[in-house]
């Protein structure tokens, strides 16, 4: 975060320094120091840091400290901050003030309600966990994620206090549990490599670290409000192609519009105040689209940023006049968005485990981390892929600017070099990138990296962490990054004990490195097929990848069946990280959100047809009737016109014909889940597409004055 804290930023009125206000409303570092007595605030710092038991009697100290800190920010309420598994953000706000019993009222804010909770579990998604009638949850403070202060479009603000989400029984009815799990599981394995190693002297922890990259939409507010199908659903449910779309590339690294610059900045001086280390933006490939990205941090940090992020964006976009979009395919035949994270582990010392180092062969512990992470994609391949499933990510998965479904792991030419090179004896060397000339004086060479990028790959390799490409841009990263550690530990886990069972308690370094080099052997001939540096988007690759054997599930209705398999089930509750009751809870939700989705964009796209297309598609039609009849009365025949209105009225057919289908397929009643979701994917999904793709040829053919919605030129092309 340090390079954020010199980077100078522009307001409204002002230009001050990101350093004076970055982290200004979370209660952390000077505003911790500046509240809190020096023990107090010692120990405060050690639950952060390490996670550990918050002292009682300090709870008290810290809860009173944090509501005259929020106080002094006009903050009249608290709220306990959760992620539920909805993949939204939940809050219940509570006022400071308590009555006292003789007409009057305290401000007061205790140790126990800064610590615990009790929010009603009744109406959250609970996968069969929670019945209705059994409405008690709790809500416990992660003090390793900082408290913020939270300020709405009218400037009232919350103090927001992050807490994981469980039942009366102790079971996690949200995504930060198992994250927390998750990442105690791959701190308790890689200390393992690290002690093989000898290199864990002063080191504490291991933890994951994520730079989540968000891509989005921007299109003019008013223009958004009157499409119901963006209102509803968060992308168009039809809509013609632009006459000029991202044919050009010229929308990519643009130069960004005045407007959007102004929303960025705004966004970002949001961002800067909650902590979040905002790094870049930029124009992103389809017009309208741009992206905004951090730089690392600690998992579960980012994790509660990221969702602080997608709420910013959505607060500020409609502060100047936009409506931002993270639906992952909010329009037709452009790019879709993605939320790229970025994974790495690293220590509390601040040693990135992934980061290979010059001499990379000789580089062993360096190896161990990079083939557990190859064998947890080939091993778990399946699993990776339905962490990232949902309706909304099936439209964009294996577009020309989407990964393919096919979970692969990318590497480049160095490190593939380097596991040529184990496995068949001993590395020897690492090739070197070199220096680019550039044939102009003017111009000095630059250093060339030993590999390239790949960007059809869902899991590259990208220098000192995996870029994790395939999940989508409305996601909770969450659950993705609690399957990644937990794959991840798991091989790392497997990798130990082999080497735990080869080696003596004081090996040689020879010793060592033998028995490092033949488990490691063993794990690239075993797991390499999961490997490919070649273009993930190609036909040919597809036919490779089935011919190596790796899973592919086109669509979310065939990947969530990983999450029940017993090898899901094992992997899971091995770590500690989800029972099989919570996680056949959690693809019993995902089942029905699934269903529940493509049923209200059915519903959508239907009352769209009926109550605004098609009414205007036969106002057309009439309209070129009438032309047809009159100009024959006056005594010219008009072939052209009869030709058009022949046209118009078989895709008016077309569409009524189309849109009953759609209307029975949503009327049938499938109780069986499974089933369901299969009826949702194959029928109710298919009578979608041949709707749209009537309207489509209909917006062609409708006069402009005539047809009922904003269309794509209008929504993407004009700032």
């Amino acid at each position: 975060m340090t390079s954020t804290g010199t980077t100078p930023m522009h307001t409204t009125d002002t230009t001050v320094r990101a350093s004076d206000y970055f982290g200004a409303l979370t209660f952390s570092g000077d505003v911790m120091l500046k509240h809190l007595a020096p023990d107090v605030c010692e120990t405060l710092r050690r639950t952060m840091n390490h996670g550990l038991p918050l002292d009682p009697a300090a709870a008290n100290a810290v809860a009173t400290a944090m509501k005259d800190w929020a106080l002094e920010h006009g903050v009249t309420h608290y709220s306990h901050w959760f992620q539920p598994l909805t993949g939204l953000t939940a809050e219940k706000h509570d006022a400071f003030l308590s009555p006292t019993g003789d007409n009057g009222a305290l401000e007061k804010f205790s140790g126990d309600a800064l610590i615990r909770g009790e929010p009603d579990a009744s109406s959250f998604p609970s996968g069969g966990i929670r019945d209705t009638y059994e409405a008690r949850g709790y809500t416990a403070w992660d003090a390793t994620s900082p408290v913020f202060i939270m300020r709405g479009g009218n400037g009232q603000g919350t103090l927001c206090i992050p807490t994981v989400f469980v039942s009366w029984t102790g079971e996690a009815l949200d995504k930060k549990t198992p994250l927390l799990r998750s990442i105690h599981a791959v701190t308790s394995q890689a200390m393992r490599v690290l002690r093989i190693f000898g290199t864990d002297a002063g080191v504490s922890s291991v933890f994951s670290t994520l730079g989540c990259e968000q891509e989005y939409f921007l299109v003019d507010r008013e223009l958004f409000h009157e499409r119901l199908d963006l209102s509803v659903c968060g992308r168009t449910m039809v809509g013609a192609a632009p006459p000029k779309g991202q044919q050009l590339e010229d929308h990519y690294f643009g130069a960004i519009p005045d407007r959007v610059l102004a929303f960025m900045a705004d966004a970002e001086r949001r961002l800067f105040e909650l902590g979040v280390p905002v790094k870049t933006r930029h124009n992103e490939v389809a017009p309208g689209q741009y992206e905004i990205a951090p730089t690392f941090e600690n998992a579960n940090v980012a994790v509660d940023h990221q969702m602080l992020t997608m709420q910013v964006l959505r607060q500020t976009a409609r502060a100047h006049g936009f409506e931002c979009l993270l639906h992952e395919k909010p329009f037709a035949k452009v790019n879709g968005s993605g939320k790229h994270i970025n994974w790495s582990l690293s220590t509390d010392t601040g040693a990135n485990l992934l980061d290979p180092r010059d001499e990379t062969h000789t580089n062993m512990q360096f190896l161990v981390f990079l083939c557990a992470a190859i064998r947890a994609v080939d091993v778990h391949a399946g699993l990776l892929r339905a962490s990232i499933a949902s309706a909304h990510n099936d439209h964009r998965l294996g577009a020309n600017e989407a990964p393919p479904a096919i979970m692969s792991v990318y590497l480049g030419d160095m490190l593939t070099d380097i596991l040529d090179q184990l496995e068949q004896g001993k590395p020897r060397s690492t090739a070197k990138g070199g220096a680019l000339d550039l044939g102009a004086r003017s111009v000095p060479s630059i250093p060339r990296h030993a590999s390239d990028r790949n960007r059809t790959s869902p899991f590259a390799f990208t220098g000192n962490k995996f870029e994790f490409r395939a999940v989508g841009a409305s996601q909770a990263v969450a659950w993705p990054s609690t399957v990644v550690n937990t794959i991840v530990a798991e091989s790392l886990d497997v990798i130990a004990t082999e080497l735990e069972r080869r080696l003596t308690e004081r090996p040689t370094a020879e010793q060592l490195e033998q028995a490092v080099r033949s488990v490691l052997q063993d794990v690239v001939k075993r797991h390499r097929r999961v490997c490919f540096d070649g273009n993930g988007y190609s036909a040919a690759w597809h036919k490779e990848a089935a011919k190596r054997g790796l899973p592919n599930y086109p669509s979310t209705a065939e990947a969530l069946k990983e999450l029940v398999s017993k090898r899901a089930e094992h992997l899971f509750a091995s770590y500690g990280v989800l029972t099989p009751r919570e996680l056949h809870a959690r693809h019993e939700i995902q089942v029905e959100q699934y269903c529940k989705i493509v049923q209200i964009e059915g519903r959508t796209l239907s009352t769209m047809v009926h109550t605004q297309i098609l009414p205007a598609a036969m106002r057309a039609q009439g309209e070129l009737a009438e032309i047809c009849i009159a100009t024959e009365r006056a005594g010219t025949r008009v072939p052209e016109a009869k030709a058009a209105l022949r046209m118009v009225a078989g895709h008016v057919k077309a569409l009524r014909t189309a849109v009953a289908a759609l209307d029975s397929a949503l009327a049938r009643e499938v109780p069986d889940l499974e089933k369901r979701m299969q009826h949702c994917r194959k029928s109710v999904m298919g009578a979608i597409e041949r709707v749209r793709s009537a309207a489509d040829e209909l917006e062609r053919r409708v006069p402009a004055d005539i047809w009922p919605l904003p269309t794509y030129a209008q929504m993407l092309l004009m700032r």
